[in-house]
């Protein structure tokens, strides 16, 4: 049986931002940490926040993903990226064995500034 993904020591960098606060990247990292914990058999190595990069995230979204059919805040997004690797079964969300997934994103919503991050898509 393949254990829960991985991801308590994973290494955390924020860069620079006036968009979030730290307290408000972290809560996503962590939401992303917990998301993470189904993809069985695999480690999250490293997870980050660029602004540049969150920015492309959410602006992808709003173009051609779920959130081009929605009026929603750009403030109410964050992208994070990630590193991970998938153990010897593949784990249970069809990765290739063995290997590594570097640059992996994770879109994130709120409803608010004050509200909750939930994991709305990741992939690349």
């Amino acid at each position: 049986m393949n254990q829960l993904g991985q991801s308590s020591n994973t290494q955390v960098s924020i860069g620079e931002t006036a968009k979030f606060s730290e307290e408000e990247i972290n809560e996503a990292v962590s939401k992303v940490k917990r998301k993470f914990w189904g993809f069985r058999g695999c480690e999250l190595t490293e997870i980050w926040y660029t602004e540049a990069e969150s920015n492309k995230i959410a602006e992808d979204y709003l173009k051609y993903g779920g959130g081009s059919e929605k009026n929603i805040d750009p403030d109410n997004l964050i992208g994070l990226l990630s590193n991970f690797k998938v153990g010897s079964s593949g784990g249970d969300v069809s990765l290739e064995p063995n290997s590594t997934y570097p640059e992996w994103s994770w879109l994130l919503i709120r409803n608010s500034k004050n509200g909750n991050w939930h994991v709305e898509t990741w992939g690349y």
